[in-house]
């Protein structure tokens, strides 16, 4: 039997909100701004506390689809992380649809986790 899941709603909605405007961020062809290396590297921090939420629970099939889908996304950011804008277009520029389509499976997992978390119940800001 699986247990009830530690409530990581802050962390999955943190990630959500990083993936998609970092995408954007990148497909936009905006340069590097130092937020978003702090966002970058905060996001690592919920990623690594999903992944224990997980560990503990025992859902090993959603925590190898979690980490699977956070590390194909992980890929593009850090790339744009260590080289900027022109770092990332060097390494990615002609893989703009890979990254939307990794960007797009991992907000599918998040969705997926986000029914393991209790409802919102105006506490979910506090998380």
């Amino acid at each position: 039997m699986t247990q009830s899941m530690l409530d990581v709603r802050g962390s999955i909605a943190n990630l959500k909100w990083n993936t998609e405007h970092h995408y954007l961020h990148i497909k936009n062809q905006h340069d590097f701004v130092r937020i978003w290396a702090i966002q970058f590297e905060l996001g690592y921090s919920d990623f690594r506390t999903v992944q224990m939420a997980l560990q503990l629970t025992g859902r090993s099939e959603m925590l190898k689809d979690f980490t699977k889908a956070y590390d194909a996304v992980y890929r593009y950011e850090y790339a744009f992380v260590q080289g900027g804008l022109e770092g990332f277009n060097q390494q990615f520029g002609t893989e703009i649809d890979a990254y939307d389509k990794a960007h797009q499976s991992f907000l599918a997992v998040l969705d997926e986790l986000s029914k393991t978390q209790p409802a919102p119940d105006g506490d979910e800001n506090l998380v």
